[in-house]
């Protein structure tokens, strides 16, 4: 049988949330139709609210935020083949080191990366020079917010604006990786629609901090919609009876202000594990519920390993950091007893090796799937 983990001492990722009684309520009582023909009232009205959250003509549930960032690029530009676009995105982003096969493979994308400033904001400067060197091709210029690799900074309104102006100045078009757009928004005080206003397309998901079982949304006109809807067809993404998806979701919508309870979860997280000799806590300029930490003498598989033997699980980064993400099944017990499982591995320091959770260094992330990170 399969180990399963205290909810509250899993910290890889926010998409390890279990639906409660009231999504499962919800799903049960999903009034369905069949979304391929475009009847399932559910899907229909979660579609509808997303993209007025999101301030939108339209939008597309998707089964992962995934899928919805390899339609943003082919619906931006058509089928793959010539016109195929170039995709220019920041080098630490979820789409350059997590999803960048699927984009090339399937969307047919030249994947360009670019430098990130220490908030996750992409250089400008390089990005201007991408675009000033032309290439015959349709461009699709990517930014991530929250930035998950700045321990998910939130990026406001004024920087996803710089880099909209720059691209929309060479015809460019904009897409916002926003999976955790509502963490964003939450941390900033906005609405998540001023942080989207800037951008041509925009991925929005409901799996992660806000807990639903499933989903990920494609939002942009109506016009573009419609294209990402014959694509996510071609690609396998049609879903039936997809009311019981989609239930879930309209319930976790309802519960966006809940995240500020775990942005001060994390808060005091990164607290207790800033006040540890030999532990290094990231310190982003606008924190939302992640929190990332190296250990001294320690890689983050050994890190991540040695934790797992204490039973709190996290996630091995490549920057040589570990990855908390909190969301709403974590408390102050949790976090209590991750400070103390930190403690106990700092203090052991570098000597006693374990290949515990294996290379991923070496594999990159290969141990955990695009969608969970």
């Amino acid at each position: 049988m399969a180990r399963t983990d205290p909810p509250r001492l899993d910290f890889r990722s926010d998409t390890r949330t279990l639906p409660d009684a009231g999504m499962r309520a919800a799903m049960a009582a999903a009034e369905v139709g069949d979304d391929v023909y475009g009847d399932d009232p559910t899907v229909a009205l979660l579609e509808a609210r997303v993209a007025q959250l999101l301030g939108t003509g339209a939008a597309l549930l998707t089964p992962t935020s995934t899928m919805a960032n390899l339609l943003a690029p082919l619906a931006a530009a058509g089928q793959p083949g010539p016109r195929a676009p170039r995709l220019v995105v920041g080098e630490d982003t979820h789409m350059a080191f997590l999803e960048p096969e699927g984009l090339r493979r399937f969307a047919g994308v030249e994947l360009l990366t670019v430098a990130q400033h220490p908030d996750g904001l992409p250089d400008l400067g390089a990005v201007d020079a991408l675009l000033a060197a032309g290439g015959g091709r349709p461009t699709v210029v990517c930014l991530e917010n929250t930035s998950m690799m700045r321990s998910g900074n939130a990026l406001d309104a004024a920087a996803t604006r710089a880099l909209a102006a720059l691209a929309h100045r060479y015809g460019a078009h904009v897409h916002l990786d926003g999976a955790r757009l509502a963490n964003a928004a939450v941390a900033l005080g906005v609405r998540p629609a001023e942080l989207a206003e800037p951008a041509d397309s925009v991925t929005f998901s409901v799996s992660k901090g806000l807990g639903a079982p499933v989903g990920g949304l494609l939002c942009g006109t109506p016009a573009y919609v419609a294209r990402a809807r014959e694509l996510r067809a071609a690609l396998g993404g049609s879903m039936h009876q997809a009311g019981v998806v989609a239930a879930p979701a309209l319930v976790a919508l309802e519960r966006l202000p809940d995240l500020a309870a775990d942005h001060a979860t994390a808060a005091a997280l990164a607290a207790g594990l800033g006040t540890l000799p030999g532990v290094e806590v990231m310190r982003p300029p606008r924190p939302t519920n992640m929190v990332m930490a190296r250990l001294a003498g320690l890689t983050p598989e050994e890190c991540a390993g040695r934790l797992a033997g204490l039973g709190v699980r996290v996630l091995p980064l490549p920057s040589g950091f570990v990855r908390f993400a909190v969301h709403r099944a974590h408390d102050m017990i949790g976090v209590r007893a991750a400070v103390r499982a930190v403690a106990a591995v700092a203090a052991t320091g570098p000597a006693a090796r374990t290949t515990t959770g294996g290379d991923l260094l070496g594999r990159g992330l290969s141990t955990t799937s695009t969608e969970e990170a």
